[in-house]
């Protein structure tokens, strides 16, 4: 059976209706559980963003009839990713969802899933090379391009900034970094970059920041790769040099993160920050079992543009369905759609 995006749309919409409001003013029941057992592997626990991920998985399984096992968390190593997908799929999982974080070493954990016929779904990461169903993302190289223009018109387009890299492993790390470098390079040559990769640890981004600011005490912006990592420890820094002050100060250091957190949102309205690209941690979940489930239902996708206002890609290794993730600063910060802004 093959439907494009918009009749799946439409699919989850009625799926979604059951957990409506009941003619006598409460709740229906979720939908019944269809099809086979979804495996879920969660990334990692030291991040605030990917903490609020976890929360919604649970909701999001109930909501759309998901038939979830209990989650593993491979904390951020491969191979503990490796061990618990291979628990997951020997306990009867139908289909997988993950968030490799070093996007090369899963190929060969994808391959021995195709081997099997266990369709994959990847949230926020893409892997380089192995089949996956569908990569629930959104577009990462817009988030180093969104930084860059903030931070380039907020200097004039001259001075010195700091890019607080994740991992270069991950094609997070090596979209966001191009992008930003690319067009720093392209529209701000006046802007003086400096790189430094974190391996997304809130630690090693403090470490290098406390240097580069030693070493030139006249850098002026900080690109933040991951907030949920790099939030904390960067403020840290900034306020034992005396820089954590408004925005009219001549001191003033202009911040610009990526994730959406509530942390980031209330760092802005502080004016400790200056913006956030926001990755939809609640749509990440939601339509990342929404595949999951789809794929163990023989379901099939194409290309083109979606209902829920993102759009499907074609890639070498299979389909990405890219999603919103705006642009977050003092002007829209108290907005109520954001994620970031609701009670989970």
């Amino acid at each position: 059976m093959k439907i494009g995006p918009a009749a799946a749309v439409l699919a989850l919409g009625l799926s979604l209706a059951a957990c409506g409001v009941s003619e006598n003013g409460g709740t229906a029941a979720a939908p019944e559980t269809t099809g086979g057992k979804v495996g879920i592997d969660l990334p990692r626990a030291d991040s605030d963003f990917w903490n609020s991920y976890n929360k919604y998985v649970p909701k999001m399984a109930a909501e759309l009839g998901v038939d979830l096992m209990a989650p593993t968390n491979s904390q951020n190593d491969i191979g503990k990713l490796v061990a618990n997908t291979q628990a997951l799929t020997s306990q009867g999982a139908k289909a997988m969802v993950m968030a490799p974080q070093d996007t090369g070493a899963i190929a060969a954990t994808l391959q021995q899933l195709e081997n099997k016929k266990i369709p994959v779904v990847s949230v926020d990461t893409r892997p380089d090379k192995g089949k996956v169903y569908m990569v629930v993302r959104a577009d990462n190289q817009a988030y180093g391009t969104k930084a860059c223009e903030f931070l380039g018109e907020k200097l004039d387009g001259k001075g010195k900034v700091v890019q607080l890299m994740g991992a270069l492993s991950s094609i997070n790390g090596r979209d966001r970094a191009e992008a930003f470098r690319g067009c720093m390079k392209e529209k701000f040559p006046g802007i003086q970059v400096f790189e430094e990769p974190t391996e997304w640890e809130g630690t090693k981004a403090a470490s290098m920041l406390q240097t580069r600011l030693e070493q030139h005490p006249d850098i002026k912006g900080v690109y933040m790769h991951a907030g949920g990592v790099h939030l904390a420890p960067t403020l840290q820094v900034l306020k034992a040099k005396g820089l954590l002050v408004p925005t009219d100060d001549p001191k003033h250091v202009f911040v610009v993160s990526n994730d959406g957190i509530p942390q980031e949102f209330e760092a802005i309205r502080k004016g400790e920050i200056d913006a956030t690209v926001s990755q939809p941690a609640d749509l990440y979940a939601k339509w990342a079992l929404f595949y999951a489930k789809a794929a163990v239902d023989g379901k099939t996708f194409k290309p083109g543009p979606t209902d829920h206002d993102s759009t499907i890609i074609q890639l070498p290794n299979g389909l990405e369905d890219q999603l919103p993730a705006p642009l977050v600063t003092k002007e829209n910060v108290d907005d109520a759609e954001l994620w970031g802004n609701q009670v989970q």
